[in-house]
């Protein structure tokens, strides 16, 4: 483990024989050799902890509705880990942080290029208080082709997958394929019936992940 400041952003080395490397990548199929870290590594073994993903741009029907389900999780003790992407990802990383939550935000770039730019407060607020990861070293701009590999990781560091609204061809829907090849339960919240956004979730839905009508859905299997 080593610790670097670059542009006054402290952030941590880990490789996979470190003792702080997120136990559950280990258990993935591509695990990455080495992350970098910044803010508070110990939410990686938080006992609770579920991703939350969707669409960069959610109808008026979705957040009032993941807010229903997420703040009762939050307030039960669940790290939200998520992609720092628009929209979904933003905003389930802003619920935990605005209720006393802890989050973790996988990035698709490296520090030095924090992609998207739009809310860099929300970026600054979670390397003080909470995590935010990367494969990619700090001066490794963002490509399309990572973040398809990011997802992986966003999946990969919970033992489940919750999705709030997805169209059929979307970068939700490969985290989604990746949670299964890795053995992760997924959860996928209906939308309004011919909706775009909601025709990923039905899809879902329909390939067998449970469908979310209240956080109770999620929540009663970790309590059997």
């Amino acid at each position: 483990m080593k610790k670097l400041d670059i542009y006054e952003q402290y952030f941590t080395i880990l490789t996979c024989f470190d003792n702080q490397y997120p136990p559950q990548l280990r258990l993935i199929p591509d695990p990455p050799y080495v992350l970098y870290v910044q803010g508070d590594p110990t939410l990686f073994t938080s006992p609770l902890s579920i991703s939350v993903i969707g669409t960069r741009n959610p109808s008026s029907y979705a957040l009032p509705t993941m807010k229903k389900v997420l703040l009762p999780l939050i307030h039960s003790g669940f790290t939200i880990v998520s992609g720092m992407a628009l929209g979904i990802d933003q905003f389930a990383h802003s619920l935990a942080l605005e209720n006393k939550g802890k989050t973790i935000a996988v990035l698709g770039s490296g520090f030095q290029h924090i992609y998207p730019k739009n809310n860099l407060y929300l970026y600054k607020k979670m390397v003080e208080n909470h995590t935010v990861i990367s494969e990619y070293p700090p001066d490794v701009p963002a490509r399309r082709y990572q973040f398809p590999e990011r997802n992986r990781l966003i999946s990969g560091l919970t033992p489940s997958t919750f999705v709030i609204e997805a169209r059929l061809k979307s970068g939700t829907l490969i985290t989604v394929d990746q949670a299964l090849e890795q053995g992760k339960d997924v959860y996928a919240l209906p939308g309004p019936a011919g909706s775009a956004t909601s025709e990923g979730c039905h899809k879902m839905i329909n390939d067998g992940a449970k469908l979310v009508h209240t956080y109770q859905d999620i929540l009663e299997d970790w309590l059997e």
